[in-house]
C-alpha cells in the first residue's frame, strides 16, 4: 500500500487531498493545527500539531513501520484573501511561519533519508501565482503568467516573495540532495469547504457569502476598487487532480495550476447573483486589492500533464454558492 503524508490536511486544498488519496487507496496521515472546520477528516491518522516545531516534524515524517512515505503534499502555510495578504500587517508572520515550515520539513527529510539509506519521497510543495512579477500585471486585460516570465522576480506582497523563495528552496533540495520535488503555482483555488467569513476568505467565497446573506430580492453588496481587476478562478476538484498527474508524472515543475477564463471581479459579482437567482448591485469602496489583472497560462500543462480544466466558472460558482448558502443557513439556525 503507497502512503502519502499532508501537511496542512486541516485546511481547504488539503483536506480535499487526503479523501482523493483515501479513495485511491493510500494509506494517508494529516497534520495541521487544527482538524478540517466543515467535515470530518478522512485520513487514516491525523497529527494535530505545528510545523514549525522540528521535534514534530522529525516524528511525523517517519510511518507506523518507521520507514519513508511515498508522497509528501505540502499545504501548510499562514496565508489568507487579499484581507489578510495585502494589508501589511500580516508580513513578518506570513513570512516566518511559512519558511520555517518548509525549512524543518527538507532539512528533517534530509536527516531521515541519510538515516534509513533511502531517497524515495516526493515531495509536492504548493506555490502559487502571488509570485509573479507586479509589472507583468498592470494591465488588466493582457497579464503574463507564464512560468518562463517570473524572473526579474518583482512580487506584490510578501506573500509572494515567500512563495518564490519557498519553491527555490525546494528545487536547492533537489539540486543538493536529490529530493524527488514537484512544485506547482496555484492560482486562485475555491469551491465547498473552504473559508467563507473571518477576514481569511478568498474572493469567490466572500462574494457568495456577500450574495448569500441578502434577501430573496437582492440587494446590494460591497466590492473592494473599480472591480475591474481581473482574475482567474480554479475549482477545487480540478486541482487536486492537476496535483496528482503532477506528483504522478516525471515533471517537477514549477507549473501553473489554474483556469484560463479570466474574469473581473464585477463579472464575478454578475455571476454569483445569476446562480443565487438575485438583483445584486455593487457599492464600490476602498480596500486591498493586489495586482490589476492575473491569469493563468495553462500552455505548459497541457504540454506536460496533459491536463485541462473541465468546468466553467459559472459551474463552480454554482456548487460554492450553494455550499455557502447552506453554511449560512445552518448558522442561523443555530442562533434561534
Amino acid at each position: 500500500m503507497k502512503t502519502a503524508l499532508v501537511l496542512g490536511a486541516g485546511g481547504f486544498i488539503g483536506s480535499h487531498m487526503v479523501r482523493r488519496l483515501i479513495n485511491e487507496g493510500f494509506w494517508v496521515r494529516g497534520v495541521d493545527l487544527k482538524y478540517p472546520e466543515f467535515s470530518q477528516t478522512k485520513a487514516n491518522e491525523f497529527v494535530q500539531g505545528d510545523l514549525r516545531n522540528i521535534l514534530l516534524v522529525e516524528d511525523i515524517l517517519k510511518t507506523p513501520e518507521n520507514t519513508t512515505f511515498d508522497h509528501i503534499y505540502q499545504f501548510a502555510a499562514d496565508m489568507g484573501g487579499a484581507g489578510f495578504v495585502f494589508t501589511g500587517e500580516n508580513d513578518a508572520h506570513i513570512m516566518h511561519n511559512s519558511v520555517s515550515i518548509n525549512l524543518n520539513i527538507l532539512d528533517q527529510q534530509v536527516k531521515l533519508n541519510k538515516k534509513l539509506s533511502l531517497n524515495k519521497t516526493k515531495i509536492f510543495y504548493s506555490g502559487s501565482a502571488c509570485m509573479y512579477p507586479e509589472h507583468n500585471q498592470l494591465d488588466p486585460d493582457n497579464p503574463n503568467c507564464r512560468e518562463d516570465s517570473a524572473y526579474p522576480a518583482n512580487p506584490d506582497s510578501e506573500y509572494g516573495w515567500e512563495k518564490l523563495f519557498s519553491e527555490r528552496l525546494y528545487f536547492a533540495y533537489n539540486r543538493n540532495y536529490k529530493i524527488p520535488v514537484r512544485v506547482a503555482r496555484y492560482h486562485n483555488i475555491f469551491g465547498p469547504e473552504g473559508t467563507w467569513e473571518g477576514g481569511r476568505e478568498k474572493a469567490p467565497a466572500a462574494i457568495c457569502r456577500k450574495v448569500a446573506s441578502l434577501s430573496e430580492d437582492g440587494g446590494t453588496i460591497e466590492v473592494w476598487g473599480d472591480g475591474l481587476q481581473t482574475r482567474s478562478f480554479l475549482f477545487v476538484d480540478e486541482c487536486i487532480e492537476a496535483t496528482r498527474r503532477l506528483v504522478e508524472s516525471d515533471f517537477m515543475g514549477p507549473v501553473n495550476i489554474g483556469s484560463e477564463e479570466m474574469v473581473s471581479i464585477n463579472e464575478l459579482v454578475d455571476i454569483t447573483s445569476k446562480v443565487a437567482n438575485k438583483l445584486v448591485k455593487k457599492n464600490h469602496i476602498d480596500g486591498p486589492l493586489g495586482v490589476r489583472g492575473r491569469n493563468s497560462n495553462n500552455d505548459l500543462i497541457r504540454q506536460k500533464l496533459n491536463w485541462d480544466y473541465k468546468l466553467t466558472l459559472e459551474e463552480g460558482i454554482l456548487k460554492t454558492y450553494q455550499w455557502i448558502n447552506e453554511q449560512i443557513k445552518s448558522k442561523n439556525l443555530a442562533r434561534v
